[in-house]
């Protein structure tokens, strides 16, 4: 009877210490977990969205200028090609235009070929087109209508004419108000945020550009061929910079 109470005791001893560790382990547990959100600090963050933008006036011109030639040899082609080319750079440069202001974009030689007929066939060289244009920068628009209008009539009927756009040559300050623009846009919408949350704006931890100029659509240059006039009606109008930033600040 003795042994039998004996091991009675032991056993509830060993229950007794197992419930004992379990409360125990529990505290240590829940205390820990207490430290760590107390501890944290961490009043979280706001990821906003400003835009910026600001005008200006363009003060150069862009475009395209060449010779387009058919002839039914090669060499013909490319004789009568080179005369009206360089009598058309010889313009640009007697109109102001800078030799530097003046690239080749484009020159090339092409077989041209005859359609087979209803019945069939095969196509033949019937002949060659020679291209030749160049790239050229004006940058006194003033004088601009007059120097298209020159290079133009040097290249007579074969002459071409395109990718006229305006440009700013120097937009570095219009960057810089942009940019400025956009950040204050994203700090006002910030600081709201941080307000209707009871929070204050804390550091920047992140900025993200995204810049997007845009221009005023502009009708290409047209000649007033009813009036006879030589001079194209050019408009510069407008051109936007804008910026975009994504700004990530911490909320005390």
């Amino acid at each position: 009877m003795k042994t039998c109470k004996t091991q009675a005791c032991t056993t509830q001893a060993r229950r007794t210490r197992a419930a004992i560790g379990v409360a125990v382990a529990a505290v240590a547990v829940l205390g820990l977990s207490g430290c760590t959100n107390s501890d944290s600090g961490d009043g979280g963050d706001v990821t906003v969205v400003g835009n910026g933008e600001v005008r200006g006036t363009p003060d150069i011109l862009n475009a395209t200028v060449g010779i387009e030639v058919s002839a039914p040899d090669v060499a013909g082609a490319v004789s009568t090609a080179n005369e009206r080319a360089n009598a058309m750079v010889d313009a640009l440069s007697g109109s102001g235009v800078a030799k530097e202001d003046v690239q080749t974009n484009q020159l090339s030689v092409s077989p041209q070929y005859s359609n087979p007929g209803p019945t069939g066939g095969t196509s033949t060289i019937t002949g060659y087109q020679v291209t030749n244009s160049v790239r050229i920068v004006v940058r006194d628009l003033s004088k601009a209508s007059d120097v298209l209008d020159k290079a133009v009539k040097a290249g007579g009927d074969n002459a071409r004419l395109n990718g006229v756009s305006f440009d700013i040559d120097d937009n570095t300050q219009l960057l810089a108000d942009a940019r400025e623009r956009a950040f204050n846009d994203a700090k006002a919408r910030a600081e709201q945020y941080a307000e209707l949350s009871g929070e204050s704006l804390g550091d920047v931890i992140t900025i993200t550009e995204v810049r997007g100029d845009t221009a005023v659509p502009q009708p290409q240059p047209q000649r007033d061929t009813l009036e006879g006039s030589a001079s194209f009606a050019l408009e510069p109008g407008q051109q936007t910079v804008s910026f975009q930033v994504t700004v990530k600040w911490s909320l005390d």
